[in-house]
């Protein structure tokens, strides 16, 4: 069953450097493929936009303003300028959005509606930490913060879920396989509760996905695709992991 794959680039970019990488992956077919999207920079996105016009990858934004409309809120993008520029997916809920930023409840909420109204699917993040995990309860927190959204989940035909392990990201660790099924069936079963099984509900694993493993993670049932951030700067990388999310 074909993957889908997300290539978070993260405040990575300049303007040669994404037409070359680019260029590279588009001549791939499994790269150009309908399952593959990029999610860039603000700063970028309408460079990679125009870039991917007429093409089958699609473009995805790391981020959108809670606020619903246009207005005085300098340095802000709002989810209808996303959709402007043909952004096709948003991160919401990043772990660094999180960690960073301390964004609550009420805002990732927020962030959540302002995408499905301007007709894009938002990505939401979930993940523990290292202490939570170490504490025994991994599952808890992480079904916490489907519940502290799913006033924006319900009644919805689709839902995209990322399950990233913070303490997985960027560190060369990657969650078990069992760590994985045993989370992304939780994520599942909390999601039914939440909009019913008719929603299409898909979940990917993020958490240092690279092209040397995640031929043993596409191989789990539960997971629907991957989250990819470092590795998908890496055009081979990117190659070997696009090419395995579509056998």
């Amino acid at each position: 069953m074909t993957k889908l794959v997300i290539g978070n680039w993260k405040m990575n970019g300049r303007l040669a450097k994404n037409a070359a990488l680019l260029s590279e992956l588009l001549a791939d077919p499994a790269c150009d493929a309908v399952n593959v999207a990029v999610a860039v920079p603000a700063a970028y996105l309408g460079q990679v936009g125009a870039l991917l016009a007429g093409r089958n990858m699609g473009l995805a934004a790391q981020d959108v303003s809670h606020f619903a409309n246009d207005g005085a809120f300098t340095g802000e993008t709002s989810a209808a300028m996303l959709a402007d520029v043909g952004c096709r997916y948003v991160l919401v809920g990043h772990s660094e959005r999180r960690q960073y930023f301390a964004e609550s409840a009420t805002t990732l909420t927020q962030k959540l509606l302002c995408c499905y109204d301007a007709g894009m699917l938002p990505v939401y993040c979930v993940g523990e930490s290292l202490a939570d995990r170490q504490a025994g309860h991994p599952v808890e927190t992480v079904l916490a913060q489907l519940d502290e959204v799913a006033d924006a989940l319900r009644g919805r035909e689709s839902v995209l879920v990322a399950y990233e392990p913070v303490w997985a990201i960027g560190t060369g660790q990657v969650a078990t396989v069992a760590q994985v099924a045993e989370m992304h069936e939780a994520i599942r079963r909390k999601l039914f509760d939440i909009v019913g099984g008719s929603c299409n509900i898909t979940l990917l694993y993020g958490g240092s996905v690279k092209a040397d493993n995640v031929v043993e993670i596409f191989t789990l049932p539960q997971v629907d695709g991957a989250l990819v951030g470092g590795a998908f700067l890496d055009p081979l990388q990117c190659k070997n992991i696009c090419h395995a999310a579509a056998e």
